[in-house]
């Protein structure tokens, strides 16, 4: 399926490896899946509270936007 994906896009990318999650990240050459979420440790915390968790995001560039299968679409972020 062609489609043009969108940021709360739950996505399957059948790439060799089987990545699948949420696009976390859009611009026009490139789009991010988030494939993982864990907090961080207490300890990074310290070191820089911007971002409570450590993600797992892997990088797709537009020319393999056709290669992506829509699985479902979310409103926010936290909602699952």
């Amino acid at each position: 399926m062609n489609f043009e994906p969108k940021v709360n896009d739950y996505v399957k990318w059948e790439n060799g490896k089987g990545v699948e999650g949420w696009v976390y990240f859009k611009c026009k050459q490139y789009i991010t899946i988030e494939t993982s979420v864990r907090p961080k440790h207490k300890d990074d915390l310290r070191v820089s509270s911007l971002h409570k968790n450590d993600r797992v995001l892997v990088l797709c560039y537009q020319f393999q936007w056709k290669e992506l299968d829509y699985i479902r679409s979310r409103k926010s972020i936290y909602e699952k």
